[in-house]
């Protein structure tokens, strides 16, 4: 018996959400370019229930059709801004709290082998 992955099952709300947006966000871009489900499974080489799975937002899709899916709409360099350090307040925040107050000098190797 196979273990199940808890996320795929019940994701968090707020992931579950995002997903959902996603999708349908994807769909009303492929729509808006008049193009089929197929074409788009066919322009990024996967089949049609992986391009259904991610416009309904599964969390099972893997990032991978999302990313290509992006890129079959022209819509790939959204991506760029995603996760980036600049934008996290919160890690830029933690790393200023980890630096020295001052510099210590090298004192070179102790010769302790």
């Amino acid at each position: 018996m196979t273990a199940r992955n808890k996320l795929l099952a019940a994701p968090p709300y707020p992931v579950e959400q995002t997903l959902k947006r996603l999708g349908a966000n994807l769909r009303t871009a492929r729509l808006r370019r008049n193009l089929t489900i197929e074409d788009v499974a066919e322009k990024i080489g996967t089949g049609v229930r992986a391009v259904a799975d991610a416009e309904h937002g599964k969390a099972s899709t893997g990032i991978a059709v999302y990313a290509a899916m992006l890129w079959a709409l022209d819509l790939l360099d959204h991506m760029d801004g995603v996760a980036t350090p600049e934008k996290d307040e919160e890690g830029q925040t933690l790393a200023l709290s980890r630096e020295r107050a001052r510099a210590r000098p090298d004192r070179g190797p102790d010769g302790d082998f």
